[in-house]
């Protein structure tokens, strides 16, 4: 039997939650006149509003960053890497308070949501590695008279623009990488399914992350438009549909922007019809139908192959 669960802190539906901004390590409102609705997929009623960012608030997060840049990209890798390590040791102690939010907001089932915590956090230890993976190098004599070096360093003000489906680790695939790297974040998170990033930004803080180096803009197209645009932003990563990862690579790569944009995708699956392989067919079924088909990796054809390489199509979507 599907699990419905209360995220920490939710209030009842005649009570809407107001779910703000997180900017320079503190809630901030935003202007009145633009929010929209977050819902409860399970029980079909709204459950919160969420403020939308215009440009103006953007560019407040954005100079936050750029001010709290300076000093974090100083900060040493040991002293980063003891942030990183309390992180994990946070999001893991919390990782049922952050599944039950992805419930009550995207509507996947509570065993989904704690996977997709798992995942992001995998992310997260790795990044407890990375003053390894941020050595440089040198070589001496690479031509006569002529020494060769390389060193890493950090760009400044990164963006990150992430989908609805994958709310937290989604955004773990980003915030956590630019930060270990030295770096200080934007997010603009999904509007349908916002509160997981507040969350996360609370349990940053708690972990001795300074204010301004992670930074939260809720919003439309006005806020995405404005991160794109913003000439202090260095960088920007998104993942979301095809069309509007080519909008956003060609706005962000237009105004000077490193732009990483991941559009959607689909997985063919050849089954083999001899022997008969009834536990491909429903495991095939499960893939193609899961957390409401919000998955890149569906199973969105099936072709069916015969042991003597003769192939008919089974199902296709």
């Amino acid at each position: 039997m599907t699990e419905v669960v209360e995220a920490p802190g939710a209030e009842s539906a005649q009570e809407l939650k107001r779910i703000t901004h997180w900017i320079n390590g503190t809630s901030v409102a935003g202007e009145p006149g633009r929010s929209g609705p977050v819902y409860n997929p399970a029980a079909g009623i709204q459950t919160g509003e969420v403020d939308f960012a215009s440009a103006e608030e953007v560019d407040r997060a954005v100079q936050a960053a750029k001010e709290a840049f300076a000093s974090w990209r100083a900060v040493s890798l040991s002293r980063k890497t003891e942030i990183f390590f309390r992180i994990r040791a946070l999001v893991d102690a919390h990782r049922e308070d952050i599944a039950k939010i992805l419930t009550a907001e995207h509507g996947k089932v509570l065993s989904d949501a704690k996977g997709e915590v798992a995942r992001g956090l995998e992310v997260i230890e790795f990044c407890c590695g990375i003053p390894e993976l941020l050595k440089g190098g040198f070589t001496e004599q690479a031509s006569t008279g002529i020494d060769v070096y390389s060193i890493r360093q950090p760009l400044g003000v990164c963006a990150g623009i992430t989908p609805f489906n994958f709310p937290a680790m989604v955004p773990m695939w980003m915030w956590a990488p630019a930060l270990a790297c030295g770096n200080t974040f934007v997010l603009k998170p999904s509007e349908k399914d916002p509160s997981a990033s507040i969350y996360t930004a609370e349990l940053l803080k708690e972990a001795g992350v300074p204010d301004g180096v992670f930074n939260v803009v809720h919003g439309d197209k006005v806020a995405v438009d404005a991160i794109l645009e913003h000439p202090e932003i260095a960088a920007v990563s998104f993942v979301g549909s095809t069309p509007i990862a080519r909008y956003v690579y060609e706005t962000g790569t237009s105004h000077g922007k490193r732009v990483q944009a991941l559009g959607g995708s689909s997985c063919p699956t050849p089954i083999s019809t001899w022997p008969p392989t009834r536990p491909s067919r429903r495991a095939t079924a499960r893939r193609a139908s899961a957390a409401w088909r919000s998955r890149c990796w569906l199973r969105s054809a099936t072709r069916a192959t015969s042991s003597l390489g003769r192939s008919r199509s089974a199902c296709r979507r």
